[in-house]
Parts: C-alpha cells; sequence; structure tokens
C-alpha cells in the first residue's frame, strides 16, 4: 500500500513538473515574430551581412531562450532595445517554434 502511494506521488509530481515545464515558456505571436524577424534582425544576420548568419534553425530552442534572456550582452543590444517587450517574444516565439530541435524546424526562412 505505502509503495503504491509513493508511486503516485512520484507520478503526480512528475506530471506536475512536465505541465509546468510546458507553461514555462509563455508564446506570443509567431507571425508577427516572423515578420518582425525578417524586418529588424535579418537585415544584417544574412550572408554578407553586418553581424554573421543566423536563422531559426540555428539554434536549439534553448539556446533561442537564453539569448533572449541575456541579449544585453549582445554587441547589437541597441537595436534589440528599440524593440518592445511583446516585440521580443513576438520574435522569440517565431524563432523557438522553428529552431533545430522543435518539431516543425525551419527549413528556409
Amino acid at each position: 500500500m505505502i509503495k503504491k502511494t509513493c508511486f503516485s506521488l512520484v507520478m503526480m509530481i512528475t506530471i506536475l513538473g512536465i505541465v509546468g515545464a510546458a507553461f514555462a515558456f509563455e508564446p506570443g505571436n509567431e507571425r508577427k515574430g516572423k515578420y518582425l524577424y525578417r524586418s529588424n534582425c535579418r537585415t544584417c544576420h544574412i550572408d554578407g551581412g553586418t553581424a554573421p548568419a543566423l536563422g531559426p534553425m540555428d539554434k536549439t530552442q534553448a539556446q533561442w531562450e537564453r539569448a533572449f534572456e541575456t541579449y544585453e550582452r549582445l554587441e547589437c543590444v541597441a537595436e534589440w532595445e528599440k524593440l518592445s517587450d511583446a516585440d521580443r517574444t513576438d520574435i522569440l516565439t517565431y524563432l523557438y517554434n522553428h529552431a533545430f530541435d522543435s518539431p516543425s524546424p525551419a527549413t528556409c526562412e
């Protein structure tokens, strides 16, 4: 009886952890994010641009989240700060949803 209770408790905690992790990333508007990425970021992050070429598949979902959490360290921080928090969230949603390890990685930009 104690084993069943412990097992049930462990399963409940595991399920709650998984559900909690799923809600940790609050998605924005992916379509708007794609537009904002293309009009604000892609202009520099293309082959031959002023910054290294960079697209959604160049990072994993976790790497994109880290990049957006620590953007203040990047050389182009001034460009990031021109965007609202909502715009940055929308761009992250687009990049996250099409990252290298996502269920639907971007095949072209």
